[in-house]
């Protein structure tokens, strides 16, 4: 195993900012993780596992460890009955390639997850969701290595914690677990509407009324085409914000101050979520570039904010900042981001 010194952590997260790691390293099996995790503790230095980079960035001060990077590989599949598959990526597979490889052997689930940049193990970290689907309606169990049991195990979906974009892997246990496989229950056959709103208007305007595992990713690809950036070709995290979750009387209240209607999912009883992008824009933020950070968002979609020519991460903490306050003011709701700043 390679372990390389002083290596750029800009070149490990798709917002393209951050400082120095002390070492660096790949690991392509569960041999190696517990390897990397021995050599980091005999230099006692912490050890810090990731995916693609899609959904973190990095403080400027950099990370005094050991970047583990996760390039685990693996695919099974395992057909209960004529309905239910089993399937097991490893963390280190690319997830759009995963799903891929699923709609097209015919199982339906995460069709709709389709073009999340990353690795598939990192998607129930924050329970990784899009257009009426997420992770933690499919999954089945955790393959990790628990740094406090010192063994493998294997962590159930009731045992992970999940919620709306978060997990006990970002939270409450942030760092115990390095994820190596997850496992999916899938069905062969179709989805069944209705569908997500965008992804059922898409649907329509485009006379689809085939629906299909194919069909579904398809559609979900085209709609995130005509919408956001690529992050192999534009710095950026995907939607840096959560949609908020707010009570009925907090929309009341908010209607009545805007005086028009406001875009809005009902929750549970009692529960409203907002688009945190409407709330974004009407902060005065579409379309937005600041010459002040060399950060922007993103003209088609105002959730996303991209680094234009931003240096430092202390940039982009900044522009965050500003729309934070500046939605905060206007509606009294403070906007949680959704990549996480490590280390």
């Amino acid at each position: 195993m390679n372990y390389v010194p002083n290596v750029s952590l800009a070149a490990y997260t798709t917002m393209g900012l951050g400082g120095i790691a002390a070492f660096a390293v790949e690991v392509t099996n569960r041999m190696e993780v517990i390897e990397a995790l021995s050599w980091a503790q005999t230099k006692n230095i912490p050890a810090l596992m990731i995916g693609g980079g899609s959904n973190i960035f990095w403080r400027d001060e950099g990370f005094p460890g050991l970047l583990i990077i996760n390039k685990v590989q693996r695919f099974e599949v395992f057909e209960e009955d004529e309905l239910n598959v089993y399937v097991t990526i490893g963390a280190g597979e690319n997830w759009d390639s995963a799903v891929e490889r699923c709609v097209a052997a015919g199982y339906t689930g995460i069709e709709a997850l389709s073009l999340i940049p990353g690795t598939a193990g990192a998607t129930p970290i924050q329970n990784v969701g899009a257009y009426g689907q997420e992770i933690a309606q499919t999954l089945v169990t955790i393959e990790a290595f628990d740094t406090q049991a010192r063994d493998f195990v294997t962590v159930s979906a009731a045992d992970c914690g999940f919620g709306y974009r978060t997990s006990r892997f970002k939270t409450s246990d942030k760092g115990r677990f390095f994820i190596t496989a997850i496992t999916l229950h899938l069905t062969k056959g179709n989805p069944q509407p209705p569908f997500y709103k965008t992804l059922a208007g898409y649907l329509s305007e485009h006379g689809i009324t085939e629906y299909t595992p194919a069909t579904i990713r398809e559609a979900v690809i085209a709609i995130r085409n005509s919408r956001l950036p690529n992050p192999a070709v534009v710095h950026n995290n995907g939607s840096f914000f959560a949609n908020p979750i707010i009570s009925e009387g907090v929309l009341a209240q908010i209607t009545a101050d805007a005086n028009a209607d406001v875009p809005h999912w009902p929750m549970q009883p009692g529960s409203i979520k907002l688009p945190a992008a409407w709330l974004v824009e009407q902060a005065g933020f579409k379309d937005f570039h600041d010459p002040e950070t060399g950060m922007a968002t993103w003209p088609a979609q105002a959730l996303v904010l991209v680094n234009e020519h931003a240096k430092t991460t202390a940039d982009l903490l900044a522009f965050k900042q500003k729309i934070v306050d500046a939605v905060h003011a206007k509606f009294g709701i403070t906007l949680e981001q959704e990549p996480e700043l490590l280390p």
